[in-house]
């Protein structure tokens, strides 16, 4: 139930400004207010004295929430499209996950100081543009959804192509993806459209096109011709892939693709109900200009000493609130 007390202490003393707001609404008191806009599925008809069990002791606790989890059936998960169970190995939850250096490495507010959490942010830029064989990798996108709209952006950026030029997404690309690239397209003004890449072949008015690697089906589809005729029409070719299958697979790199995107569950990253995970965006030499987000290099400090900063940054991301 809402209580006056509450009014008084969030909202302000019930004076003049409520009982005006009220009678504009029409109204003649709070408690009608919240009978009249409050769904009858979520209102509290009893006080919380009465809902709430006996207080028990935390040993109690602890031995019920156990007992209820003894209930709980554990599904296995055939979904894919980019979101696989992961088994994490216990030398990398103590070393890494459990490992206090790791996560409480200053704050991250102070991005020019803050070796541990640059560190390991630059790790993770080493390790995606080792597997993806790009050269420069960012830190980091939300997931992989958004880091391919990011890359078609960046391809509209970068593209010499007209105003009018197309963007071309892959119909094997993972679904997720295809959403979150056509919302972005329309605001922008940007005509993508979802094409069968085994029967299509027209890419003159093109200035990117998507592709899924390994596919939304598990396939691994031979790209060197669609690659080399968007090539050939300066169009860009992004490539939306999977960190883990590149450990075993040829990489974007060696395909010749512009820019690879994707994400990090793979390695370890419960999938959490559907995520957002750590995404990435990788990109070959020329690129990194338009590259979003951050980029973390390696410099030396006033001592000499090797140290870590922030390379490429939007201004908002540590600004000072006296210098706002």
């Amino acid at each position: 139930m809402v209580r006056r007390e509450f009014v008084d202490r969030h909202i302000g003393p019930s004076g003049a400004n409520i009982s005006t707001m009220l009678h504009e609404l029409g109204y003649s008191n709070l408690e009608e207010f919240i009978d009249a806009v409050l769904p009858d599925s979520i209102k509290l008809h009893d006080t919380f004295g009465k809902v709430l069990p006996t207080p028990i002791s935390e040993v109690d606790v602890i031995k019920e929430l156990k007992s209820r989890a003894r209930e709980n059936i554990i599904n296995h998960s055939f979904i894919g499209m980019g979101y696989y169970g992961t088994v994490t190995p216990p030398v990398v939850l103590r070393n890494v996950l459990e490992n206090p250096a790791w996560y409480t490495a200053y704050t991250p507010y102070q991005p020019e100081i803050s070796q541990g959490r640059l560190e390991a942010l630059f790790a993770f830029q080493t390790m995606v543009s080792d597997l993806t064989g790009l050269p420069i990798c960012n830190a980091s996108m939300l997931d992989e959804g958004t880091a391919a709209a990011e890359a078609m952006t960046l391809a509209r950026r970068s593209s010499q192509a007209d105003d009018s030029a197309i963007f071309l997404i892959d119909s094997r690309v993972h679904p997720q993806t295809q959403a979150v690239v056509l919302t972005r397209a329309k605001p922008l003004n940007i005509d993508a459209r979802i094409v069968d890449l085994t029967s299509h072949d027209n890419f003159e008015n093109c200035f990117g096109v998507l592709l899924q690697y390994p596919d939304t089906f598990g396939s691994l589809p031979d790209f060197s011709d669609v690659i080399s005729k968007v090539h050939a029409g300066n169009g860009l070719v992004i490539m939306a892939t999977d960190l883990l299958a590149l450990t075993l697979i040829k990489s974007p790199g060696e395909w010749g693709t512009d820019i690879a995107v994707g994400s990090a569950q793979r390695f370890g990253v419960p999938m959490g109900f559907g995520g957002p995970h750590a995404g990435f965006l990788a990109v070959r030499s020329g690129l990194e200009r338009s590259l979003p987000g951050r980029l973390v290099g390696q410099s030396i400090d006033s001592h000499g000493n090797p140290a870590l900063r922030l390379a490429l940054q939007t201004r908002e991301q540590h600004i000072r609130r006296d210098k706002a």
